[in-house]
């Protein structure tokens, strides 16, 4: 009983014990806003990858793609019906985009969606920019630019927007969000100069040729600002040229011209993931089926090809566990090429058998690893660091030990032993321990919720003190949950430090001889 009352009344009679308490607090609240913020990265990056794909990836890595993919997608629902929901067929391939009216000219990567399907396998239609302000009104399909103008005085889009626009109104409950879209330019007509935006003389119209839809990611061809804003070059509706070179089930060139398709800017996707956003454009699957000679083309001998597509996406129904559905499902892919038998031809049974099947997080694997070996670094790093905290315990304890030389005489004269000595100053440490974590916990805690407050406070102090630059991370905040889980394990850990620091003070302490220090005192 004595050790609790002993570590109790040195804890908060000696001043010493402060600073044990001061570095321990310092290094708990360190570790824990890495821990947090690089945490809070790591697993907004899986939230968004995994929004990007389907739980399911069926892809053969291969350009020119794969074969029977819409007679698989019969036999999987027929074999596997309990575990698979719904189904998406995707084309990727490469192209070069064009806006004629300013000659902008990128390369990008082509994906041909079914943009009835595809949102419902992933989180695609949470990334659109106009969708969310005009539901309902992004399509692939042919359509004419928008144009603004006034009617009764006042600035208004088509009527198809405008209603679309007051649903949205209506809907959200989010004031700061209506004041945000206020503050945002009109699809308008573009006058010299890029956020310049002009009324159409006519009033609110649709005007131009009809031409398919295109989305085109953020990245593209619009710029990221510092501040997380998003600068827009080009209105919706602009006409955008994609040029693409079909490619033979063989893998070769078809040998004719390139194909340019005409379309128009129906919407831009800013998934947050800029390897995604700066490369990737969106059009209609049969589009580009068509396009890329993938569809079903004729034989020599009056039949057809099978119709190709480079990916099928599968989203299983909840509650199925990914890895089992992956193996069942693979187990029916094997079924199904024995069902073709003489089907295929040489070059459509080659692209075949490179069919795998993967998980979102395989496809993913490389460039999640790579964030989580950042974090592992990070806190390896910085836990280092933190073994100074050890060090300072045991050079503070080893000072009281030597200031206490007398206490620890009368505890041995009547009866203490070296054990119970020795765990009078582990408990005493041990003490020190949990009150740094609380306190360490508390304002790391409340550093890590009101980081971007902090950071905006900083950048109006000096612009040149941003830290986190939405331009550059693609995340418009920095990520700021504390997980209780890392809190208690700092805790642990920062307690159980403590206690290892203290451990030669407190052999020393024990090896005290009560003769000895009474003689001295």
């Amino acid at each position: 009983m004595y050790k609790w009352f002993f570590a109790w009344r040195y804890l908060h009679t000696r001043l010493i014990a402060l600073f044990g308490i001061i570095s321990v607090t310092l290094c708990v609240a360190m570790v824990l806003i890495v821990l947090s913020v690089m945490g809070g990265f790591l697993d907004t990056l899986r939230e968004r990858a995994r929004g990007l794909l389907a739980d399911l990836v069926l892809d053969a890595g291969l350009l020119q793609g794969w074969p029977y993919y819409e007679e698989f997608d019969a036999y999987l629902q027929g074999q596997a019906s309990d575990i698979v929901g719904t189904t998406s067929p995707v084309i990727h391939n490469y192209g070069i985009l064009r806006v004629p009216s300013s000659n902008y000219t990128k390369p990008v990567q082509v994906a041909g969606i079914k943009l009835d399907s595809y949102p419902k396998v992933n989180d695609f239609r949470r990334s659109l920019h106009y969708e969310k302000y005009y539901p309902g009104s992004t399509t692939l399909a042919p359509q004419r630019q928008p144009f603004a103008g006034f009617h009764d005085d006042k600035l208004v889009l088509p009527e198809a927007l405008q209603e679309a626009n007051a649903r949205w109104r209506a809907d959200e409950k989010d004031s700061k969000a209506i004041k945000e879209f206020d503050a945002l330019p009109y699809a308008l007509a573009p006058s010299p100069g890029p956020r310049v935006y002009e009324a159409h003389p006519d009033g609110p119209v649709y005007d131009g040729d009809e031409w398919p839809g295109i989305i085109v990611g953020n990245d593209v061809i619009n710029r990221r600002e510092s501040d997380g804003s998003t600068l827009r070059f080009f209105p919706r509706g602009s006409l955008m040229v994609l040029t693409l070179v079909p490619i033979t089930p063989a893998g070769n060139p078809l040998g004719e011209q390139p194909v340019k398709l005409f379309t128009r800017q129906a919407d831009d996707s800013r998934t947050g993931v800029y390897e995604i956003d700066s490369r990737c454009v969106y059009v209609d699957f049969d589009m580009l089926q068509h396009a890329l000679a993938m569809d079903a083309q004729p034989h020599a001998d009056g039949g057809f090809t099978a119709p190709r597509t480079t990916q099928l996406l599968i989203a299983l129904k909840p509650g199925t566990d990914l890895h089992a559905a992956q193996a069942r499902i693979r187990g029916v892919w094997e079924q199904f090429l024995l069902s073709l038998g003489e089907r295929p031809t040489a070059d459509e049974m080659q692209a075949l058998r490179w069919v795998d099947i993967q998980t979102w997080e395989d496809m993913q694997r490389p460039f999640i690893a790579a964030v989580e070996k950042e974090k592992v670094l990070v806190t390896f790093l910085f836990a280092i660091i933190s073994v100074v905290t050890i060090v300072l315990i045991g050079c503070i304890f080893y000072m009281i030990v030597k200031n206490k030389t007398r206490d620890i005489g009368i505890l041995k004269a009547i009866g203490a032993s070296n054990r119970g000595v020795a765990t009078l100053f582990l408990v005493y440490a041990g003490a020190v321990g949990v009150v740094g974590s609380i306190l360490g916990i508390a304002i790391g805690a409340v550093f890590v919720w009101y980081i971007n407050d902090i950071q905006a406070l900083l950048i109006h102090l000096n612009p040149k003190l941003r830290v986190w630059d939405p331009s550059v991370y693609s995340f418009d905040t920095i990520p700021h949950i504390v997980k209780i889980v890392d809190a208690v394990g700092i805790a642990v850990v920062a307690v159980a430090a403590s206690i290892v620091g203290a451990l030669i003070p407190a052999r020393l302490a024990g090896k005290v001889w009560p003769v000895e220090a009474l003689r001295y005192e």
